[in-house]
Parts: C-alpha cells; structure tokens; sequence
C-alpha cells in the first residue's frame, strides 16, 4: 500500500517540468504494475498490464497538458495579432486628424441622403461628408 502511495504523489510532483516525460511514464508504470501486481495476488501478465495502463494514463495526461498550452499559445498569438490591428488603425486615425499646423487644403462636401426605405427598412434622412484633399 505505502508502494501505490509513494508511485501515485511522486509522479504529481515533477508535473510542469520539461524533462519528465519519462520519469513520469515510468513512475504511473510502476504504479499501474504495483497496484496490479497487488490486486492479482502475483499475476505477472496483469501486472504487465497494469504498467502498460499506467503508461498510457501518464501519457494521456502529457497529450491533454500539450493540448492546452496550444491552444493557449494559438489564443496569445490571435490576441497580439488583433491588438497590431488596432494600434495600426489608431495610428491611421491619428494622422487624419487635422493639426494646427496642418495645410487648409482638406475640404468637406456636404451630402444631403434624403429618407428612404431598403428591404422594409426606413432610414431617416441623413448628412454625410466626403472629405476632400487638394
């Protein structure tokens, strides 16, 4: 019993770490075949399948930690790639602005858009301003 409890907490503490892929294989291993090897009463094709268990459970448990962190790298990545986009787009907003020190050679010209109605829908009328530079 003190073999299942020492083979079951030692495998939790390496988790996080780079190179325990195999240590961690071979302690759920070893405890898959001791718990195995005790509930058989000395079966030595159970025992063996019950490390091969234990070596497919750390496995299992490497491929959904790998999962996540892809799926965690992929979330970061969209994220910065968006957050390029607005700071692209604020940047571009900013130059547009006119400054006092700006040449008076932008224009606006007046649009009147009378009310009309599109598939059902009645827009109000409106003023729109298409901005001119010389």
């Amino acid at each position: 019993m003190k073999a299942f409890i020492l083979f079951s907490i030692v495998p939790i503490l390496f988790c996080g770490c780079a190179a325990t892929r195999p240590v961690s294989d071979m302690a759920f291993g070893a405890g898959g075949g001791a718990l195995a090897d005790h509930f058989s009463n000395g079966d030595p094709a159970i025992t063996a399948a019950g490390a091969a268990g234990g070596v497919i459970v750390s496995e299992g448990l490497h491929y959904a930690a790998k999962t996540q962190a892809d799926k965690a790298y992929v979330n970061g990545y969209e994220k910065g790639r968006s957050d390029a986009v607005k700071q692209q787009y604020w940047i571009l907003v900013n130059q547009q602005k006119t400054s006092p020190n700006q040449n008076d050679g932008v224009r606006f010209y007046e649009v009147q858009i009378p009310e009309q109605t599109i598939d059902g829908v009645t827009l109000e009328p409106t003023t729109k301003y298409i901005r001119i530079e010389e």
